[in-house]
C-alpha cells in the first residue's frame, strides 16, 4: 500500500494530525507490514488536501503554531475502499537481517551471532508491541494474530537454527 492509502486507512477511525497518524502507525503495528515516514506522511497528507479526499482544520495551541487535523471526507472513503477492491501486488519481504544472514558464511562467528541477538531482541520487541495492543476490529485481530505467529515462528527457527550458521562461520574464520 501506498503512504495516501495507509493515511487514508488511519483516517477511517478518526479525525487526526499528522504526527498522531504517525503515532498510530508505530503503535498500532502497522510498520510491520508497510512502511510511512513523517518525510512521506505530511506531503500525501497534502495531496490528499489538495485532492479534496480529506479535509483540514486548524486547531489552537497555547505558545505553539496551530495544529493541522485532517479528516478523511465521503470521496476520501470511497477512493480508500475502491484501493482496497483492487488487485493486491505480492507481499515482499525486505530484511537486511535476512540479506546478511545470507553471506553469514563470510563474517566471523562473533558478528553473526550479534546480529542474531540484536535481530532476537527486535523481533521480541516487535511481537510484546503487538501483544501489548488492544484490536479495535476483527480485522485488527487478525492481523495481530498474524503478526504474532510470524514473530514467533521466526523467533523459533532463529533460535533453533543459530548454531548451524555460528558454526559456519566459526569455520570460516579458521
Amino acid at each position: 500500500m501506498d503512504v495516501r492509502t495507509i493515511c487514508l486507512g488511519i483516517l477511517t477511525r478518526g479525525s487526526a494530525t499528522g504526527y498522531e497518524i504517525k503515532k498510530l502507525f508505530q503503535e498500532d503495528g502497522y510498520q510491520h507490514f508497510v512502511e510511512a515516514s513523517f518525510g512521506s506522511i505530511y506531503p500525501a497528507l497534502g495531496r490528499l488536501t489538495e485532492e479534496g479526499l480529506v479535509s483540514v482544520r486548524a486547531e489552537a495551541q497555547t505558545k505553539r503554531p496551530d495544529r493541522k487535523v485532517y479528516s478523511i471526507t465521503p470521496a476520501g472513503r470511497a477512493a480508500f475502499l475502491g484501493a482496497l477492491m483492487r488487485p493486491l501486488p505480492e507481499d515482499r519481504h525486505r530484511s537486511p537481517f535476512v540479506f546478511a544472514m545470507l553471506f553469514s558464511h563470510l563474517l566471523p562467528q562473533e558478528r553473526v551471532s550479534a546480529m542474531i541477538d540484536c535481530y532476537i531482541a527486535q523481533t521480541e520487541g516487535k511481537l510484546a508491541q503487538i501483544k501489548g495492543g488492544e484490536p479495535h476490529s476483527c480485522g485488527e485481530a487478525f492481523v495481530s494474530g498474524l503478526g504474532k505467529v510470524i514473530y514467533e515462528a521466526s523467533l523459533k527457527f532463529i533460535r533453533n537454527h543459530r548454531a548451524d550458521v555460528e558454526r559456519q562461520a566459526a569455520h570460516a574464520a579458521e
